[in-house]
């Protein structure tokens, strides 16, 4: 029999399995509510964007509803399955963690490289941002066109093709339901201020303060996407049923869990 290769599991999926499982043993019936992202966060021994990916993913399987404000629900299983390539989608903020630690260089060093033309590029893409409505299709158009000029200016197609495509995969299904969620006009207008504050740095030529900017500005996008689904009470009367999740998390438990969302900020060389 040949060998077949061996593919580590992303964390998120871990957990994602692990909560299937009790939907599917019965643990957690169509129609209750599972344990707030909190709880689930500390009886797995995991960090809270991992658990929300997690979450996302069974959602986007058709097997859990979110109510902001309300909780996390069981749903009866959709009907369709869910895609074969569920397993080997990046986490949203697995993505947005390794943005932050390459965009931030890369603005750095944009700081002290970027032309009169590169800045024209930058600034273009800033005013039609400033002119487009948000969420939609456009809107991203400009956001993806602003990070790319940035990365344009250093001169370096491969750095340009891998911003684009780390970008890119905001087109994932689980990065569309966290838009859908926590994804609005003033967000759309406070990640503009964030931009500019990225523009005016690499236009003053100074590298700390680029870097800085484009650290925050990706920083915040975690935190926007992480904010709460519902009151952390929201889940009181699962709490027996969440004893079942802590079993269930024993035998397979990660030796080395994140603790914190923002893994960049250590990048720049002090």
């Amino acid at each position: 029999m040949p060998l077949e290769a061996v593919e580590a599991r992303r964390l998120y999926r871990q957990v994602a399995d692990q909560l299937r499982s009790l939907i599917d043993s019965g643990e957690y019936a169509v129609g209750s509510r599972l344990p707030t992202e909190r709880e689930l966060a500390e009886q797995l021994k995991v960090s809270r964007p991992t658990v929300r990916e997690a979450l996302i993913a069974l959602e986007v399987e058709g097997r859990l509803r979110i109510r902001v404000g309300s909780g996390i629900y069981v749903i009866e299983p959709a009907a369709v399955a869910a895609p074969a390539q569920a397993s080997v989608i990046e986490g949203p903020f697995e993505l947005l963690r390794a943005r932050e630690f390459l965009e931030s260089a890369i603005a750095e060093q944009a700081a002290r490289v970027a032309t009169k033309h590169d800045l024209a590029r930058i600034d273009a893409s800033l005013v039609a941002m400033e002119n487009v409505g948000h969420p939609g299709e456009a809107s991203m158009v400009h956001d993806r066109a602003f990070h790319v000029a940035i990365a344009g200016s250093l001169g370096n197609a491969v750095l340009v093709r891998v911003v684009g495509e780390l970008f890119d995969q905001r087109l994932n299904p689980y990065f569309a339901k966290l838009a859908h969620y926590f994804e609005s006009p003033g967000t759309w207008r406070t990640a503009l201020d964030e931009h500019r504050a990225v523009r005016d740095a690499i236009a003053a030529h100074d590298p700390g303060a680029a870097h800085e900017a484009m650290r925050a500005h990706l920083a915040r996008s975690q935190e926007r996407f992480a904010q709460n689904f519902g009151a952390e009470t929201a889940a009181g009367s699962a709490s027996g049923q969440s004893r079942a999740v802590r079993s269930a998390a024993k035998p397979s438990k990660p030796k080395h869990a994140p603790s914190k969302p923002a893994a960049g900020s250590g990048a720049r060389r002090r």
